[in-house]
């Protein structure tokens, strides 16, 4: 193996912390040489757990000093996620991102446009499609056991919204300037990614509804219904659940797939062939067993100059999405259709 990628991690907090960093710490192909972070106690504790890394207190800083960068990991709050990419695109570095890629469209969009033009990947953070168990209805799919998908159930309950850490903002994911939005942008992107792969399509249209029953600036309850060229998926979210769990539901015309966590039930003609236990370990919320399968797709973008793949289009997808829904639950829910996805961004082999 060829020496490590060098790279950076730009917001050091709890999934930097608990979902990444070991991921990489049992790699020899990716390497993390620094870290940015706007708070000291979060900088220390980096110091502390990687071994020689450089510091800095915040991304600018970071980019303007660091000249042999491979690539950088953003995992800060969502508004900064694309002007750093932006950034770091321009500064010649590859860039991985968690989930959303960014809080608008214009945004998300012009993301891809800085890689496209800068020649540098941009691979988001879609990690539940990663998931022992989301593998394996990808597979029971791909074998044709319950024929074509058409409609999809998918909800998510959570007890509260992710909490951040103590040194910093525990709540940020309540704060819109933060985050964008409330549970909407938070899971609505992981929902929605899964919609588009197991639908085989992009979203034609969109009715949503959106409630909070607390004192933030963000929803905590989410539902949608999507339609699709080749079905429809029906989604609801909540952070005022009693207990944490997801559940989906994947109906095609011979039979359907029902997820509940680890548990995976395959029903065929209306009787039940199957069903089996796929430890995924949903209830860690680092979901760090994931993260090593989107190192393996990022590095392979950049062995293959994939500067925007499917997997960012889907990002830019999610936001869309997700900006039509708010403006579908201001409107009192009314159903609206979604500008067409552009899929003319040609790649070029390094």
């Amino acid at each position: 193996m060829g020496k490590a990628r060098q790279g950076a991690i730009i917001g050091f907090g709890f999934i930097a912390e608990k979902g990444h960093l070991p991921a990489y710490q049992n790699r020899s192909d990716f390497q993390i040489a620094a870290v940015a972070d706007i708070c000291g106690p979060r900088r220390e504790l980096a110091r502390k757990l990687i071994p020689g890394v450089r510091i800095y207190d915040d991304a600018q800083s970071l980019l303007a000093a660091e000249k042999r960068l491979d690539f950088i990991d953003i995992a800060t709050p969502p508004k900064d996620h694309a002007p750093i990419a932006c950034s770091a695109m321009q500064h010649g570095i590859h860039v991985l991102c968690e989930k959303p890629l960014a809080t608008s469209v214009r945004d998300a969009e012009s993301v891809l446009e800085q890689a496209q033009r800068n020649r540098r990947v941009f691979f988001p953070v879609h990690n539940y499609k990663h998931a022992p168990s989301m593998r394996a209805v990808r597979e029971i799919i791909d074998s044709g056991r319950i024929g074509p998908v058409s409609l999809v159930t998918l909800d998510t309950f959570r007890t509260q919204h992710a909490k951040g850490v103590a040194e910093w903002l525990p709540d940020w994911r309540r704060i819109r300037s933060y985050a964008g939005g409330g549970i909407a942008m938070d899971h609505g992107a992981h929902t929605f990614y899964l919609v588009f792969d197991w639908l085989g399509s992009h979203p034609l249209s969109i009715t949503a509804k959106m409630s909070s029953r607390g004192a933030y600036d963000t929803e905590d309850n989410f539902t949608a219904t999507v339609t699709f060229p080749t079905g429809v998926a029906m989604a609801r979210l909540t952070w005022n659940a009693a207990v944490r769990k997801v559940i989906y539901t994947i109906h095609g015309d011979k039979g359907a797939i029902r997820l509940e966590d680890d548990d995976v039930e395959i029903t065929v003609r209306g009787e039940r062939i199957e069903r089996r236990s796929i430890a995924s370990h949903w209830g860690d919320a680092s979901h760090k067993e994931w993260f090593g399968a989107i190192l393996d797709s990022f590095g392979a973008a950049i062995n293959v100059g994939e500067w925007v793949g499917p997997d960012a289009r889907d990002a830019v997808s999610c936001v869309r999405l997700i900006e039509t829904a708010y403006a579908s639950s201001r409107s009192g829910c009314l159903e609206m259709s979604l500008s067409p996805v552009v899929h003319g961004i040609a790649n070029a082999v390094p």
